[in-house]
Order: structure tokens, then sequence, then C-alpha cells
């Protein structure tokens, strides 16, 4: 028999099954409702970068104003230990107020994951609101989700202002570009933005083409009004970059050997933790507007506890861990191996408490605690600090979201070099396995329903 003729009577079809991928690929990108929706993803870009630029400034404004400037206005270098009480609790009520008369809840409830998709612009104010209300008066958790909802929406509110006919592909294709640019603002890559909707979306084969290139292209030219809008106006959005006291190591033998067991911990150490967040969201919907500011205060009295303890300043457990990330890199060593365990302890116990009760994202509070795992367990013998904190970003990002590539392309983002890669990858995937055969957590109660893709 000729060679040529063996693939068409293959049974299983194998080797005619890639032309036949590329066929369908090459036709849904001819296909002249998919080509108008590539376009209209790189013109919504702009106008969702732009408003995405200006609500991620009214957030580290409005931070910076609670805890920063007041304090600073009435006498104190630093907050005072029960500073983060009143403004969980007023924190807590409006959420629970928002999460009752808003349409949409104020979004989803974080305990249950990342979603793309789903938010109508009906949703936004309530999205919008909750988050405002939630993360500058010192919610244990970061902007993405917000994001997410906001771009989504916005992209929704646009095809309906262009008059773009609304079918279920279009909707989804538009949904995931808006997302992608709003969370290239706060990621400051387009590459991060695109990779993390592509395993939030969880598509495969042609399909996933055909939501990536909307979402890569919206992405990318957002990033490029959002860097360009920044350098004009002078105005902060906060950094996603850390500033390390020391040049990147090479990795040894003791750093690949010490990420296994290490990423095992941080997996198992997050899981009660994400189980923990599951448990609170059911007790809040059972009575959302009471019970949010039970737990909203409930976290606060972690970050006074925290100050009491050490003497440090509240905002180290409260907020979403974004700046203090950046000062744990920049100077690992003003942490005493006490304020590290407490707060590891209490940020951890703050964390379940927000995911479950407030609105916002998961990622940043993931990124802290690993960081913060890395330097206390870098004295171990064959161990750098550096390759510490990056297995334990890896391996908390991973364990956290359950999105691996996303989670080793933004720890690589962050350190700013790709030295060590390999070792974020190995606690990552080490984690993300863990994760993933660990008893699973029962369905978060409360807010909105969707497809889940992290605890």
């Amino acid at each position: 028999m000729a060679e040529n003729d063996v693939h068409p009577a293959d049974p299983d079809g194998g080797e005619r099954q890639q032309p036949l991928e590329a066929d369908r690929l090459r036709d849904l990108l001819l296909a002249p409702g998919y080509l108008k929706a590539l376009g209209f993803s790189a013109a919504i870009g702009v106008p969702v970068s732009l408003v995405a630029f200006w609500f991620l400034v009214a957030l580290h404004e409005l931070e910076h104003l609670m805890w920063a400037d007041l304090p600073r206005d009435l006498g104190w270098d630093t907050p005072p230990w029960w500073w983060p009480l009143p403004l969980f609790l007023v924190a807590g009520v409006l959420v629970g107020l928002i999460a009752l008369r808003l349409p949409g809840g104020g979004g989803q409830v974080p305990a249950s994951g990342l979603h793309a998709g789903g938010t109508s612009p009906a949703m936004l104010p309530g999205v919008l609101l909750a988050a405002a209300v939630s993360l500058p008066l010192g919610a244990v958790l970061g902007p993405e989700a917000p994001l997410i909802a906001l771009g989504g929406g916005l992209a929704l509110v646009f095809r309906d202002l262009a008059r773009v006919p609304a079918t279920p592909k279009s909707t989804a294709l538009l949904a995931a570009a808006g997302a992608a640019a709003a969370v290239a603002a706060i990621f400051g890559n387009p590459l991060v933005a695109a990779v993390l909707l592509m395993e939030v979306v969880g598509a495969g084969g042609p399909q996933l083409f055909a939501v990536m290139l909307p979402a890569l292209l919206s992405s990318g030219v957002g990033a490029l009004v959002f860097t360009g809008i920044g350098h004009w106006t002078g105005l902060e959005t906060g950094s996603l970059s850390l500033r390390l006291p020391m040049p990147f190591p090479r990795l040894d033998v003791g750093d690949v050997l010490w990420a296994v067991p290490f990423a095992l911990v941080v997996a198992l150490l997050l899981h009660p933790v994400l189980g923990a967040a599951r448990r609170v969201a059911a007790f809040v919907s059972a009575g959302v507007a009471t019970r949010t500011a039970l737990c909203a205060v409930a976290a606060a009295a972690c970050a006074a506890l925290y100050t009491l303890a050490t003497g440090r300043s509240p905002a180290e457990v409260a907020l979403s861990g974004q700046a203090t990330l950046g000062q744990l890199a920049a100077d690992p060593h003003a942490w005493g191996v006490g304020a590290l365990i407490a707060v590891l302890a209490l940020k951890g116990t703050a964390y379940a408490l927000c995911l479950g009760s407030l609105r916002g994202g998961l990622v940043f509070p993931a990124l802290f605690l690993g960081a913060a795992a890395g330097v206390l367990l870098a004295p171990l013998p064959g161990l750098g600090l550096v390759p510490a904190m990056a297995a334990g970003m890896g391996a908390a990002a991973a364990a956290t979201l359950r999105l691996p590539v996303s989670s080793v392309v933004l720890v690589s983002l962050l350190l700013g070099g790709t030295e060590m890669i390999p070792v974020v990858i190995l606690a990552a995937v080490i984690a993300f396995v863990a994760t993933e055969l660990l008893p699973r957590h029962q369905p978060a109660g409360g807010g909105r329903t969707g497809p889940v893709h992290g605890p």
C-alpha cells in the first residue's frame, strides 16, 4: 500500500485531523462577523483602557487618602491599631446594601474564583460601587475581578451604542476583549491579560484562537493608551513590579530541590484558607446586610491584632498587599520572624473573610502571602531569598487561581527577569497539581454564579 493511501484509511483519522482543524480556524478567521468583531475589539481597547485607568487612579488615591493622608493629618505616622475597625465596618455595611439593592449583587463573590463575561451594562454601577467601597477601605482583595467585569460590561455598552448585532458568539468575544483591555491596565502587560483571559475562558482548539485574538489585540491597544495617559497625567495607579535589593542569583540544586516541598506546603496552607472563604460566603448569603458587615469587622480585627502584637502598621494586613509586597521585596530583612508569622496567619484569615464577604479579586493577596512565606523560609540550608520568593509567589498564585500558565507569566513579570522562571514553573505546577488532588470545596454562596476558575 502506498504511503499516501494510509492516511485516509486511518480509522482514527489521526493524520487528517490537523488539516481539518486548520480549515476550521481559517473558516473562523474569514467569517465576516468575526473580522468585524476583531476590528471592533481594537476600537474598544481605547475607551475601556481609559475608563480602567481612571478607575484605578481613583482607587489608588482613595486608598492613599484613607491609609496615609488622614492618619498623618491627625498626627500619626502610621494608622493606629483601631484604624481598620471603622473603615471595614463602613465597607461591610455599604457592600451589604449594594448586594441587596443593586442588580448583580455588586459583582461576583471573590471566593467563587475568576469569571469572564456575564456582566451586563445594568450590573456595572453595582460592581463599581462595591469595589470602590471595598478596596480603598481595606479589603484584603485586589482590583482584577472588578476590572474584568468593568471591561466586559463596557464592551457590551459600546456594542449597543455602535448597533453591532448581538449574537451569543459576538457577546462572548467582545466581553473577553473588553475584559482583557481592562485587566491589561492593572497588570501593565497585554500578554498577561491575554493569557489570564485564555485560561479563565477555558476554550480550546480553534475556539481558543477565535476568543484570544480579539482579547490580545484589545489588550495591546489598551496597554498603549494606558501607558501613554499615565505618562501624560503623571498620576499613579500602583506599580506591579518588585525592586529586589540584590541581583538575581544563579539557580542551584538546593533552590530546585526546596521548591518541591515548599510548593506543597504553600498549597496545603492555602487550601483551608480558600475552603474557609467559601464557608464565609455561604454564611453571608443567609443574611447579606448584617453578616457582610460582621465578616468585614472580623477582618479588621485581624489587622488591629497584628498591630497590637507587632507594633507595625495595620495596612500590612489590610488592603490587597500590592504596595506591601513591594516593600517586602525591597527590604525583606526589615521583617522579623515573628512579624512574618503574624502577617501570614492574620492576613490569611482576613483574606478568607474578605473573599467571602466583600468585593474584589484574588491575585494580589495570594502573591503577598507566597512572597512572605518565601522570606520566612529563605534561611533554610541551600535556599536563596530570591528563589524562595519566586517559588512562593508562583505556588500561591497557582494554588489560589488554579491558572498555572497565568501564574507563571504574572510572577515572571513581577520579578522583571527570566532567571527564576524554571523554579516558578516547578512551584506553580506542583502547587496546581496538589490543589487539584485535594478535596474540592463546596460552591460559594451568594453573588453571581457562572463558570468558576479559582478556589
